[in-house]
């Protein structure tokens, strides 16, 4: 009987070794290991009282989106260290004759996008443990920005991922459809401007239009960076939207032609080039995009707005190069454009070349690899 006991036991350990062993080896657990790797290297080398303004907030709706899949404490507490910090601001000045929305890293710029994405983290951080104060400021901003008659606060591509889901999110938390309205009123600001429906892409700004604007070999210049943060953007946004929203078919065929376009536009080796559309402005890897692309391409295949059999080969390129060649072996993200608003010839760009917002693109793309391969 004790002999039977023992075997018994022997074998069970051995069944449950195996299980363990088979779990530790699946896909979606080693992507939560680059998760984990990624986040721990850079909240362990950046301290997390820094200024809410654009940089480093793209890396906290990353870090957010973390924490709603892993549940982890550790990341929740960096991103609400940090909005304690900025006392749940972003620009700062009570002045409102003062405001203003052009370029701007002072307290004046209240009315600037870049100084508003914060609002995108405090309105998560509202969703784990609701507190009125924590969108006191972002409710006040963006209640005057929709008062006013001007359109035209949404004047670069990348101001799209910074306020358009602020908007989707602040509508779910009060209920009110202004929210959605102005958001439709400045998107179609932003597409009258900055939109060209031959390529299915953005220019960075008005400056970049082609043909006043073009490479050196004469053709479109379309910024990577500047098509991820809207296609990220639109991502995030119909993930919020109301399905009963009455511009949400719009949304979703621009983030269907986007992706398309995207897709055309990938290299051989899965990354994407600075310029979209003339890889040799300024060859070689970048991230930031390549990781707001895979992101974005990963969401509409998980839900059900891109076909699996279509964009899964793309993303599986671009995860390989993120994986095996952007991430290096400490946990750093490298091969990030630094700050910019353009594919510069000659800007060197290496494996040593991270920044905040790169990693939270590669945290976002991550997170939805991860629920991609739990589908599977």
């Amino acid at each position: 009987m004790k002999k039977s006991s023992c075997y018994l036991l022997i074998i069970s350990s051995i069944l449950l070794t195996g299980c363990t062993a088979q779990k530790i080896s699946t896909p979606e657990n080693q992507t939560l290991s680059i998760i984990r790797k990624v986040n721990d290297y850079w909240e362990n080398n950046h301290p997390a009282q820094k200024k809410a303004f654009w940089d480093n907030a793209a890396y906290h709706t990353g870090n957010m989106e973390v924490y709603f899949l892993t549940k982890e404490k550790r990341y929740l507490q960096y991103s609400t260290d940090w909005a304690e910090y900025n006392e749940w601001k972003g620009a700062k000045s009570d002045n409102k004759t003062r405001w203003k929305y052009t370029y701007g890293e002072s307290d004046d710029y209240v009315l600037f996008g870049d100084q508003q994405i914060c609002f995108q983290v405090y309105a998560d951080l509202y969703r784990v443990a609701p507190d009125p104060q924590k969108i006191a400021r972002a409710r006040e901003v963006m209640e005057y920005q929709m008062n006013t008659s001007n359109k035209d606060y949404w004047w670069w591509a990348d101001g799209l991922y910074m306020v358009m889901p602020v908007m989707t999110k602040l509508r779910n938390i009060t209920k009110n459809d202004l929210y959605t309205e102005k958001l439709n009123e400045y998107l179609s600001y932003a597409d009258s401007i900055m939109y060209e429906s031959e390529s299915g892409l953005y220019f960075r700004d008005a400056k970049y239009v082609y043909p006043k604007h073009k490479t050196r070999s004469g053709k479109k210049d379309f910024w990577a960076r500047g098509n991820g943060w809207v296609f990220a953007g639109f991502a995030k946004v119909l993930t919020d939207l109301p399905e009963t929203d009455k511009h949400r078919e719009k949304y979703i065929q621009r983030f269907k032609t986007m992706a398309a376009a995207i897709a055309d536009s990938q290299q051989p080796e899965g990354y994407w080039t600075r310029s979209l559309l003339d890889s040799d402005q300024a060859p070689g890897p970048e991230t930031s995009g390549t990781a707001f692309f895979t992101y974005g391409l990963l969401w509409g295949i998980n839900n059900g707005l891109l076909d699996k059999a279509t964009y899964f080969p793309i993303v599986e390129k671009s995860w390989g190069y993120l994986t095996k060649v952007a991430l290096q072996p400490d946990g750093k993200v490298g091969y990030i454009q630094p700050i910019g608003e353009k594919a510069i010839p000659g800007q060197i760009v290496d494996a040593n070349s991270t920044a905040d917002f790169g990693v939270g693109a590669f945290l976002l793309a991550a997170c939805e690899m991860v629920r991609f391969q739990r589908k599977r």
